[in-house]
């Protein structure tokens, strides 16, 4: 059975792409709403990770950064025990839109899991990108 491979949401925000980017692409930006601690490189090749309040921690490494309009990295997936090398790809596009930014998200590379890992991390992060999208809304709107 083929499995979905592809999450794409695409938002407008009502923000400049300098602010959006800036909440994408730094350890501040990044600890503000989508994990609570961050550290990134922002360079091809560049290591990064999250970590929330409840002790899930994402390892990431960057992929494409090209400012002000594409910001990509792949993590590794939780449902995989630490030392698989399976990672999904996570890129960001950046859009001015009038004063603001429209901003697509897609992440792609569910396919490769195995069934029992896929139902639960493509549900999970279908799920998840509405609701952190949501919060970077959230995180601007509280900082301007």
């Amino acid at each position: 059975m083929a499995f979905p491979d592809r999450i794409e949401r695409t938002i407008e925000i009502a923000h400049p792409p300098a602010a959006v980017w800036a909440a994408l692409t730094t350890a501040e930006g990044l600890s503000a709403w989508f994990g609570n601690q961050a550290a990134i490189e922002l360079r091809p090749g560049g290591a990064a990770w999250m970590k929330w309040d409840g002790g899930h921690r994402a390892d990431m490494r960057v992929e494409r950064v090209e400012e002000p309009t594409v910001f990509g990295f792949t993590w590794n997936i939780a449902g995989l025990p630490e030392d698989d090398p399976r990672r999904t790809y996570v890129e960001f596009t950046l859009e001015p839109l009038g004063t603001g930014t429209r901003l697509t998200v897609v992440e792609t590379g569910f396919a490769q899991l195995p069934d029992e890992v896929h139902r639960g991390e493509y549900a999970g992060h279908t799920e998840g990108w509405t609701r952190e999208l949501g919060e970077l809304v959230d995180h601007l709107d509280a900082a301007a």
